[in-house]
């Protein structure tokens, strides 16, 4: 990239692909991620979330398409790439038996950052995550969450311009995750960088990202705020489950008509109904369930989560275990590997 030539895109892409034999893993995705913003890619184990990081930090080489990080094309200049990004694992790297502070003085090392700068890097990501007052104990003692903060310090201390962050708080209890969270806005503020994480927990999602890509089976299904997304699915949902009826379909078509309703979801006799004016359309729904024989075994009016939105985009739940698209991956990998 030429000097001088201010980018104005962190992240870019364009039909970017990575398939393991017949398997595609990552499906022709094309977005871009401002510079200083938090995006997030949100979806199951399997999604193709780490897939896709793994190509950002070329440590994949893509099948086909094109990634540019900080301007650099991972391909062609993935050199520059790393030297402007920060990647932080989703397994803790950080060497246990080492201190915190010894710790940091090897990835400064491993990260040619000049002699004459490494203390005060290394003194002000401490004090940033702060574990100034444990940096000279063993990491050996530290908590989960206190080896986590050490691990994102590593990926701080060369300044990069973009910072990877896969499953951030994966395996943390929530009181620790929400620490992490705080650790990772208060970064953002101080070294203005942009950050991108993969995460399948929603309410991280909700909390950190200024724009969530929502990505399963490969594919990007939406990209946009996650109020947006919950704005888009109407102001309520209204959740109800109905005892087998000869009328479902009728009742199902009925529904649709409703003025106020902007999209069902059907789970087999449960149903999801997106609407703007909930206390309008309940009554309807009663009245149309009395008139076709139906009878409603539980209903109930909430507000718009990014649950919902995820099952209006996939058709499913978010997944915490590994998925039968996630299985063909790891099998395609290893079957790949041992080739």
């Amino acid at each position: 990239m030429p000097k001088g030539i201010e980018i104005l895109y962190s992240i870019e892409t364009k039909s970017l692909t990575k398939s393991f034999g017949d398997l595609t893993a990552v499906n022709d995705i094309s977005f871009s991620v401002e510079k200083g913003e938090i995006f997030g890619f949100l979806g199951p184990n399997g999604a193709g979330k780490s897939t896709t990081m793994m190509i950002f930090t070329t440590l994949l080489k893509p099948t086909s398409g094109k990634a540019l990080i900080a301007g650099f094309d991972v391909m062609k200049d993935a050199k520059h790439v790393r030297e402007n990004i920060g990647f932080v694992q989703q397994e803790t790297t950080v060497d246990e038996y080492l201190t915190g502070r010894e710790n940091l003085l090897l990835q400064a090392k491993l990260n040619h950052i000049p002699k004459n700068e490494i203390n005060t890097r290394i003194d002000e990501v401490l004090e940033l995550i702060e574990l100034s007052d444990k940096q000279h104990q063993a990491v050996v003692t530290y908590s989960g969450g206190m080896r986590k903060r050490l691990d994102i310090a590593g990926g701080l201390l060369h300044h990069p311009k973009v910072l990877f962050l896969d499953e951030p708080t994966v395996g943390l209890d929530i009181q620790t995750r929400r620490k992490i969270w705080q650790y990772i806005k208060k970064i953002h503020i101080e070294f203005d960088m942009t950050i991108f994480l993969t995460t399948h927990y929603m309410e991280e999602a909700d909390n950190l990202c200024d724009r969530i890509g929502i990505i399963d089976g490969g594919k990007i299904q939406v990209i946009d705020s996650p109020q947006n997304m919950k704005n888009a699915l109407g102001n309520e949902i209204i959740s109800l489950v109905i005892e087998k009826n000869n009328n479902y379909d009728s009742f199902l078509a009925e529904l649709k008509n409703i003025e106020f309703i902007k999209k069902i979801n059907d789970e087999d006799l449960k149903l999801i109904l997106f609407t703007s004016n909930g206390t309008e359309v309940i009554p309807t729904i009663f009245q149309i369930s009395s008139d076709l024989g139906i009878k409603i075994v539980t209903l109930s009016l909430t507000q718009p989560t990014l649950d919902d939105v995820f099952i209006s985009y996939t058709g499913h739940e978010i997944r915490d275990d590994k998925s039968k698209f996630n299985r063909k991956i790891e099998h395609a990998k290893m079957k790949r590997l041992r080739a």
